[in-house]
């Protein structure tokens, strides 16, 4: 058995849409050579110190052969140090953002509304809480998750995908520039939005995920 790890976005969690249509595409083939493929996700706490142990205990467990991170999961999945990591619609300056609600949470009912604003789906879905406390932990979580960038002499692999239509990138949350400044050129863009599009992931995300599993 492969194991492919993959980490959810914010408000993502076990039954978010990517994973969901890769394991039912898995589910239908047996790679040569690898065997049946198993894409594990999981939902992790929005704290990023608790999430990183509990990522790092399931990293442990599984030993995957590849993490993918979504969106906020990605400085996740970058904190995962010594396998191939690939990207859809990398968040990376997420954490400069929560710089500035963390302030605002302080006022009276912000926290709350942020909740609101911010609530996610039903399910099993991550749970969130615009606290000034765990906001402010983002910024040491960015930073701890670039020190794993090809910037920073990494050896690992990195490869993303960005969205043209991406409504994120308007706000620089999500940012070419910005990976670029950290990975290079190592990314491909596709003529969707933020939450990759069927058709991307069949034509873009799973032919990649064969070339770093070692198979055409």
């Amino acid at each position: 058995m492969t194991n492919i790890l993959y980490i959810h976005g914010m408000g993502g969690g076990g039954d978010s849409r990517i994973p969901s249509i890769l394991r039912e595409r898995f589910g239908r083939n047996v790679l040569e050579g690898c065997g049946a493929v198993n894409v594990v996700v999981r939902t992790y706490d929005f704290d990023p110190e608790i999430a990183h142990a509990q990522i790092t205990s399931w990293t442990e467990e599984l030993r995957p052969a590849l993490v993918i991170g979504e969106s906020l999961g990605a400085l996740h999945a970058l904190r995962i140090v010594g396998m191939p990591h690939l990207f859809v619609s990398p968040a990376l300056n997420t954490p400069l953002f929560f710089r500035y609600m963390a302030w605002m949470s302080v006022l009276p009912g912000v926290t709350e509304l942020l909740g609101r604003i911010y609530r996610p789906k039903e399910g099993d879905r991550q749970k969130l809480h615009f606290t000034y406390r765990v906001l402010c932990k983002y910024g040491k979580h960015r930073k701890m998750a670039l020190s794993n960038s090809v910037r920073t002499g990494s050896r690992d692999k990195h490869f993303a995908f960005f969205g043209m239509q991406d409504h994120y990138r308007k706000s620089g949350i999500v940012s070419v520039h910005t990976w670029e400044k950290y990975f290079g050129n190592s990314y491909m863009m596709y003529d969707g939005t933020h939450f990759m599009e069927e058709e991307f992931i069949d034509s873009m995300l799973m032919p990649k995920i064969f070339e770093v599993l070692g198979h055409k």
